[in-house]
């Protein structure tokens, strides 16, 4: 395992507000200097390219390697024998570590295999592959040639998948012979195979990773992984320009064509690199844990490159929060592997409390190596804060970021040092970003009013270039609902200290008589009651007041539900809290108690859906969706 130094990376830059002020007023000296901890092989000379705005380009005339800076310079370094990658994998019952050197030799072999399928740098290659370190030799392989990868979450249906497959027509495919989920082996090739035979692009290979809980039997174009990595020739890093594409990665929920991000490979690193130390304190030789699919940007960013960029310990996860058996894996991995800094959905956090409402399996592991719990990938309700932290005892740190934007916009930066908590709000913008709260007509909102979230251009460096293969519908997208901003898609306010509130998407603000009110603020009233596990409020039309709010609530499975006339009473508390702490106004009339909500695979209650389906819409199953089931059994209750 990789030694904890003890050393302090926290960033050298000083205080949170002149760091801020200065990337702001100077991103030129601000991001230069962030570019220097990384090996270029010809260093930039300026920071910002913007004569082509708003297609913006960081470290015009920089070049570099990606994946010579997340694995070859720590080999160089002497740091060969430290563990870079865990496997932890619950679901198979293994676990596996691979070192710096281990990782460059599989590396640069399959780097070699990929080579010998023709794939050079520029061309795509699309990865289907479940949690294992494979996944992140793939990726790493195709940034050493300069390749450009698209992750596709390993279980994708075939028809989701030849989408994707036709817009980046890649080279080759990567797949294993299957997946592994709680309760049942999911073969991926004749997955893949559909997927091509749907596809109007057809990949020259596959190349397939055999795993013997269901092997594949393989034909035509599909190669072994392990027997084309025996005869494979390394391959070396080809430098590319910074502005070069490193992945493609498709938006979540996507629907008809996909819409295909693109990030580009020098801004990416020097941004992932600057957030290690600024924000999640993680160095050389500490472990990181991010609980999160590589399928998902979160798993991109935090779970592969940008560990490995700062030559720290990543623990690639293959199981559950709960199930996988219970509700303490994610603290065993914590004790077992020494794990500094933790990230993952507060999704997560409330399906372990549900199951474990005192937190009891936490007091079984030896937590004492973790210094920071970091949250995101929807909004972190006041109630999930105050229960983890009361649990663990420890900085407790909500994170707002996108697909679009590859690391935080808002976070504590407990590298440069922490700043006083909010519960509800993800602190305050992070270096590059200038984040404004706008009114419709474009005009800035008072402190505390809610409004369109935007981040005036241009966009640090890591933030996505443009859409794959579509200019227009990235500016169509992005950039023309207000004039030299990005639309962030979020709502939300600033209060006076600039703290950054976000209350969830633009689409979640309903209108109740004419009145705009939040469907996120109703939840955090709903999840303060110390019989709910987790719940989501949805807008739902109403021919008296054009739409109004109902809920729904999971209940703690310490609840005794067997009492006469429990759920009645609880209905009664939850109306009441919404009004005594809204308002009236707020109209809130049912709450329904139900099994479980709606997720997509990284944790988003699929709230959109669940609204369409309310207000009478055919709505489809969406691609993205965790259970099926659960959907199903929420489909008569949402229409009665």
């Amino acid at each position: 395992m990789g030694e904890d130094t003890g050393q302090d990376h926290r960033a050298d830059t000083g205080d949170y507000r002149a760091l801020h002020a200065l990337s702001l007023q100077d991103p030129e000296t601000f991001w230069l200097d962030a570019a220097r901890t990384l090996d270029w092989d010809t260093p930039p000379e300026r920071a910002l390219d913007d004569t082509q705005a708003p297609f913006f380009r960081w470290f015009p005339g920089g070049r570099l390697n990606v994946c010579a800076n997340a694995v070859d310079r720590h080999v160089a370094a002497g740091r060969g024998d430290q563990v870079a990658v865990v496997h932890d994998s619950p679901v198979t019952g293994t676990q596996r570590s691979i070192t710096y050197a281990d990782l460059l030799d599989q590396v640069s072999r399959f780097a070699g295999v990929l080579r010998g399928l023709g794939v050079e740098r520029g061309d795509r290659v699309v990865i289907y592959l479940p949690m294992i370190p494979e996944a992140v030799v793939a990726m790493l392989a195709c940034a050493r040639l300069g390749a450009i990868h698209s992750v596709v979450f390993g279980g994708f249906a075939p028809r989701e998948l030849a989408l994707r497959i036709d817009d980046a027509t890649p080279k080759v495919i990567v797949t294993a012979s299957c997946g592994i989920e709680v309760s049942r082996v999911l073969p991926y090739v004749p997955m893949v195979r559909e997927a091509i035979a749907l596809a109007g692009h057809t990949p020259d290979a596959t190349v397939v990773l055999q795993r013997p809980q269901s092997p594949a039997e393989l034909t035509g174009a599909e190669h072994d992984w392990e027997q084309a990595m025996t005869g494979a020739t390394p391959a070396d890093p080809v430098p590319v320009a910074s502005s070069d594409p490193l992945y493609i990665l498709y938006t979540s929920g996507t629907t008809g064509k996909p819409k295909g991000v693109v990030r580009d490979s020098g801004g990416y690193a020097t941004a992932l690199a600057w957030t290690m130390r600024g924000i999640y304190d993680v160095g050389v030789g500490q472990t990181m844990f991010t609980a999160s699919d590589v399928g998902w940007v979160v798993g991109h960013s935090y779970c592969v490159y940008a560990p490995l960029l700062a030559g720290a310990t990543t623990v690639i996860y293959e199981g559950k929060p709960v199930g996988t058996p219970d509700a303490g894996q994610f603290w065993r991995v914590v004790a077992e592997h020494r794990v500094r800094t933790m990230f993952t959905a507060p999704t997560a956090f409330r399906a372990i409390k549900k199951d474990d409402p005192s937190g009891a399996l936490a007091g079984r592991y030896d937590l004492s190596s973790l210094r920071y719990l970091f949250l995101a990938g929807e909004r972190l309700d006041p109630e999930t804060h105050r229960w983890a932290t009361e649990l663990l005892d420890i900085p407790v740190i909500d994170n707002w970021w996108q697909t679009e934007t590859g690391w935080p916009i808002a976070a504590d930066p407990a590298g440069v040092g922490l700043l006083p908590i909010k519960p509800g709000s993800p602190t305050l913008p992070m270096p590059g970003w200038d984040i404004q709260v706008l009114d419709g007509q474009g005009g800035r909102v008072p402190a505390g009013e809610d409004g369109a979230i935007v981040a005036k251009l241009p966009l640090p460096p890591g933030a996505l270039l443009t859409v794959w293969q579509d200019d227009e519908r990235f500016v169509r997208s992005y950039l023309s609902a207000f004039d030299g901003y990005y639309l962030s898609g979020d709502g939300g306010h600033l209060d006076e200290d600039g703290y950054v509130f976000v209350m969830g998407r633009t689409d979640d603000v309903i209108n109740v008589a004419g009145h705009r009110l939040s469907t996120g603020g109703m939840e955090e009233v709903l999840a303060s009651h110390p019989d709910v596990a987790e719940c989501a409020v949805i807008g739902v039309s109403d021919a008296l007041k054009g739409q109004v709010p109902r809920g729904f609530v999971v209940l703690k499975s310490s609840v005794d539900t067997s009492e006469p006339g429990y759920e009645q009473r609880l209905q009664a508390e939850l109306v009441q809290l919404v009004r005594d702490r809204i308002g009236a106004v707020a109209a809130l009339r049912e709450v329904l108690v139900v099994p479980g909500l709606p997720k997509t695979r990284s944790g988003k209650i699929l709230r959109r859906t669940m609204r369409g389906i309310a207000d009478g819409a055919d709505e489809p199953v969406p691609s993205t969706i965790d259970d099926v089931s659960v959907l199903e059994t929420l489909r008569p209750m949402l229409r009665q």
